[in-house]
């Protein structure tokens, strides 16, 4: 045990300083393709909202009402299921593609990777590219250092209140709440989600970026479970480019004994989470393929071959296995199991949409009075039926019912309902004296019929639902 009083006394941090990350600019094939999904994400998150579709907004989920609406479907809160569908079909086909490809979604797709990229073009526009924002953050306050910063930060508040008040448009229909923005009549909850959303916006895009994929999101700490040496990956060709060093265009490399690698550290600028792409594949890669593109444009420059950083995976680059080769062994255990999933639960979806009732029922019994005798000594219990259209016409519906001699329906048998309205229907069903007296008491199974009537555009339907006709003692 050390008693020495004069000790020094070490403070070990648990938290690393963040140091902020400059992204070089970068032109290549991989950019052009990030930014083709940049511009199809947002024409579809910024678009659909707008897009009428049998005179009413295309894709809405009216809270409210309790209706969704999808195109030409209307769901109920009873149809949740679909919704758990939808996450399985999205978590697996994330399996898939992370297990063939990698975190090719990160890279191109990822509504943190798309932000980040609209925001930063912003910040390079108005600020310069990665040395002009460093020499600027650099430089003491200005008027001209003022006004690119705050033409910045607008920018960047007006596509965060824009994207939070898309958001809220999927939730309230968007030309309502439009009209509402403009008279500044918004309720209180859609002025929170707007703030909220466009806030996260930008705070995730414009300041945390590389903190959200390093430190906040998930995927990164267990992709590497869905990882295997035939994932394709961005890998450095190690054997091609070391040892690196600097040399001029002329130089002959191999009588240098040097790679390819220049050592121009052009890779690491242009990462957007600041990593080092040579010292292997590191989880705080989001497979962007920047690096690709920087790498290529410098080989092309130098007069040396392509791909030194590239899109391989390890048993390719390990063994030197041609295209053919990486495409055969697409098809391993992993892949197969995934993709069989994926297509069992995608053909169970389907399927179960096609054959979806165009309506619903439920059937609820009256808890204050289970049983009572009426006129002529029949037993009578009522029952509330909710019926919910899930078409957009108008519809009629027939309720019959049995499951004991001589039951009847006291009620109206016909019910007429608007398009994709819900209603409830208050029935009573009777049964004569002669079958309460020769039936034991007690609760006995009985049946709803419920069909659709046919009409010019919809043909018939019918279900059934099972409910109890209680007899008392």
């Amino acid at each position: 045990m050390n008693t020495d009083s004069s000790a020094a006394v070490q403070t070990v941090s648990l938290y690393q300083a963040h140091n902020k990350i400059y992204p070089r600019a970068v032109t290549g094939r991989f950019v052009n393709w990030r930014w083709a999904l940049v511009w199809l994400t947002q024409i579809a998150f910024y678009g659909l909202p707008w897009l009428n579709w049998n005179d009413r907004q295309a894709v809405l989920f009216d809270l409210a009402s309790r209706r969704f609406y999808i195109f030409g479907l209307v769901l109920y809160p009873q149809d949740f299921i679909y919704l758990t569908a939808m996450l399985l079909l999205a978590a697996y086909s994330l399996f898939l593609f992370t297990a063939v490809s990698g975190r090719l979604w990160c890279g191109y797709a990822c509504p943190q990777t798309v932000y980040s990229e609209i925001f930063m073009w912003v910040e390079r526009r108005l600020e310069g590219d990665r040395a002009a924002r460093m020499k600027l953050d650099a430089a003491p306050w200005s008027a001209a250092k003022l006004m690119r910063k705050s033409g910045k930060q607008a920018a960047w508040v007006a596509i965060g209140l824009w994207t939070g008040f898309s958001f809220v448009g999927y939730f309230t229909p968007i030309v309502t709440l439009a009209g509402e923005a403009m008279t500044l009549s918004l309720s209180g909850w859609e002025s929170f989600w707007v703030l909220f959303y466009g806030f996260a916006t930008y705070g995730n895009a414009g300041y945390m970026r590389e903190q959200v994929c390093k430190y906040m999101c998930p995927y990164a700490r267990f992709q590497s479970a869905m990882f295997d040496k035939d994932t394709l990956i961005i890998t450095y060709d190690s054997a091609r480019g070391e040892p690196r060093g600097s040399r001029s265009k002329k130089a002959d490399a191999a009588s240098l004994g040097l790679g390819a690698c220049v050592d121009c550290n052009l890779c690491v600028q242009v990462c957007p989470t600041g990593i080092d792409i040579r010292k292997g594949l590191q989880y705080e890669c989001i497979g962007c393929a920047a690096c690709i593109d920087v790498c290529d444009g410098v080989m092309d420059k130098m007069g040396y071959a392509r791909g030194l950083v590239r899109y391989d995976t390890q048993n390719g680059l390990s063994q030197h296995l041609t295209r053919g080769e990486l495409l055969r062994r697409v098809l391993r255990p992993r892949v197969l199991v995934y993709s069989s999933v994926l297509l069992l639960i995608a053909a169970g979806v389907a399927t179960s949409l096609a054959l979806r009732s165009p309506f619903k029922v439920d059937v609820v019994r009256d808890r204050a009075t289970l049983a009572r005798l009426v006129d002529d000594g029949y037993v009578e219990n009522v029952y509330r039926l909710q019926i919910m259209n899930a078409t957009e016409s108008a519809q009629t519906y027939r309720v019959t019912a049995d499951g004991l001699p001589g039951l009847v329906l006291a009620t109206p048998v016909l019910h007429r309902l608007g398009p994709t309205e819900a209603g409830w229907v208050t029935l009573a069903l009777r049964v004569p004296p002669d079958t309460a007296a020769h039936t034991t008491p007690g609760a006995h199974e009985v049946h709803f019929g419920i069909e659709r009537v046919a009409s010019d555009s919809d043909s018939a339907r019918s279900l059934r639902e099972k409910s109890t006709f209680v007899l008392p003692r």
